[in-house]
């Protein structure tokens, strides 16, 4: 396989790098296989529309021009390589469920296919109870006059389709395009049906799973599918990728990072974000069809196309920003809850700092041009460092730092979709039993065994509340939500609280913090108070414990015999 092909019948009006093949017969180029073209018709992994994109409408020099159309190559290439959205495949039988309560959709449905297009069944909405699986393997559960009766299909036909159908791969409702449209999308599907995987998962940080409350389910309330389900009684999420539709509202809503976009994860966006050094970012997600748009791109503006358009959170959107040191234009149709948050909260920073904001939206052709002829460069905001390996929270607090430097820029808000807050905790209550350490599965709090000190770095936190709830103490700890300080003590290990630590009466091993000695003292004193070796016992460490009870038993049963003597 060749890696890189140009090809258009008209050729190309300027020189290209030697290690694009460029052609104008398709003939010549009809048994070799490619991995990057700017074409569909070519045999190629990736058609790279951008490429033609940007030929068709820059306004750089040529030199500049020949610089940039290999750069959208590599990217393509890069991209590529980084994706791990595997492709899979479900075998789909004939068998067709038709759900219409008007005989004339049932009818005009009927009328469209022919015998034996499909193995088909049919029943009216109103006696659907259940439907579970997906496409090429459905399970719907009818009431038959009182019984259940099961139904094996692999898809279902839908007039006017409730919330049950919409959700569900395999569904498709007329209503919504066509009978023609539904029925070429059926016969397509059936023996040679493709899914890709479009989320990676990370349990561990997981704000939901496993937790004794329920703390966050975000990626669930906003899946526009079954592709993301929970379980309130376990605590743990599913994912089935094949109801899955690719869009990635779930990752710009994720407060850890745990979801990530598999065709451009967190390591291919920063990858990615390297070639664009020095241009205006153009982001164009799949769906918006720039091949034949015509729009003038002018100087330093390169096209960055993506898959979906709802992954990108506040920090895509400042690792591109920073490494670019340029606003970024936004060509998108429509913004997710998520992504919505994130520009909202980038600008407001943006704002804060430099005046301007960081990403500018266009959703249209019209937002569009004006965008273009508003972007520029912020001088001074130019920042890149090796975020490999890193999770989502820490990379977004060390780009955010150096933003912020030593300066005190006040705060922005976050919102209903991405959080950040600072825990605050009551001193004198805090006994630092370290439960809230234990709960944090970000690395936000963090106990510090050379000075006995409870901390927080609060540009980690999700806000998540679960230390909160673990707290054994009332009143000792409480978040402060929604909110990002832009002050250099936000990226920096707060003392939330700081103990001295408690020797053993007995061997004066130290074995816990005063306080927790102390609070457990008040409680039991008063019911040990008449047996002074069990009060004592209250001070020691569990070494010492047991040995001066058993030694107080022996010495009162020895006393007892001499007694009984």
């Amino acid at each position: 396989m060749q890696e890189f092909i140009y090809y258009n019948p008209k050729g190309l009006d300027f020189p290209v790098s030697e290690e694009i093949l460029v052609s104008t017969n398709l003939d010549e180029i009809k048994e070799e296989s490619f991995l990057i073209s700017n074409s569909s018709e070519v045999d190629a992994e990736v058609s790279a529309d951008e490429i033609d994109f940007y030929i068709k409408n820059t306004k750089d020099s040529m030199a500049v021009q020949i610089e940039n159309v290999y750069k959208l190559y590599e990217i393509a290439a890069n991209k590529y390589d980084f994706a791990q959205d595997i492709s899979y495949s479900q075998e789909v039988s004939k068998q067709l469920l038709l759900v219409a309560n008007d005989k004339e959709d049932y009818e005009r449905f009927v009328a469209c296919i022919k015998p034996d297009d499909f193995e088909l069944f049919f029943v009216q909405e109103n006696i659907i109870k259940s439907i579970e699986g997906h496409i090429g393997n459905l399970t719907v559960v009818v009431d038959d006059e009182g019984k259940d009766v099961t139904l094996n299909v692999s898809q279902i036909v839908w007039y006017d389709a409730k919330q049950e159908g919409i959700k569900q791969s395999g569904c498709f409702d007329p209503k919504e395009s066509s009978e023609e449209e539904v029925i070429s999308q059926l016969k397509e599907n059936i023996n040679s049906y493709s899914y890709k995987k479009f989320t990676t998962y990370d349990k561990t940080i997981c704000q939901y799973n496993e937790r004794r409350e329920v703390i966050c389910s975000k990626c669930e309330e906003v899946c526009p599918s079954v592709a993301i389900t929970k379980d309130d009684t376990t605590k743990v999420l599913t994912f089935s990728q094949i109801d899955c539709h690719g869009c990635g509202g779930c990752i710009s809503v994720c407060p850890s990072g745990a979801l990530d976009y598999a065709p451009s994860n967190r390591d291919s966006m920063f990858e990615m974000s390297s070639f664009f050094a020095d241009t205006h970012p153009l982001i164009t997600p799949q769906k918006m069809n720039i091949k034949d748009l015509e729009i003038e791109l002018k100087e330093g503006v390169l096209p960055y196309a993506i898959e979906g358009e709802k992954f990108l959170d506040e920090t895509a959107f400042l690792t591109l920003a920073q490494i670019s040191g340029s606003q970024l234009v936004f060509y998108t149709d429509f913004i997710s809850k998520g992504s919505g948050d994130a520009i909202r909260i980038v600008n407001d920073i943006y704002q804060k700092k430099y005046g301007k904001d960081a990403i500018i939206v266009a959703m249209d052709e019209e937002e569009l041009k004006a965008a273009l002829e508003e972007v520029t460069f912020i001088e001074n905001s130019h920042f890149n460092f090796n975020q490999e390996g890193l999770k989502k929270r820490e990379i977004f607090s060390h780009r955010l730092q150096k933003l912020v430097g030593e300066d005190d820029l006040g705060e922005v808000q976050t919102g209903e979709h991405i959080h950040y807050g600072l825990v605050k905790v009551n001193e004198d209550k805090c006994t630092l039993c370290l439960v809230c350490v234990g709960a944090c599965n970000v690395d936000a709090l963090q106990a510090d065994a050379r000075d006995n000190t409870l901390r927080i770095n609060p540009s980690l936190c999700t806000s998540c509340g679960y230390c909160e709830v673990s707290c054994p103490e009332s009143d000792c700890l409480e978040i402060e939500r929604d909110v990002i300080k832009l002050q250099p003590m936000w990226f920096k290990e707060n003392i939330l609280a700081q103990d001295e630590l408690f020797a053993c009466v007995e061997c004066g091993k130290e074995f816990a913090t005063k306080k927790s000695v102390e609070k457990i003292a008040s409680m039991m004193g008063p019911i040990f108070a008449s047996d002074p070796v069990k009060e004592r016992s209250l001070y020691c460490c569990a070494d010492c414990k047991p040995k001066i009870m058993m030694q107080n038993y022996y010495d009162q049963k020895k006393q007892g015999m001499a007694n009984a003597r």
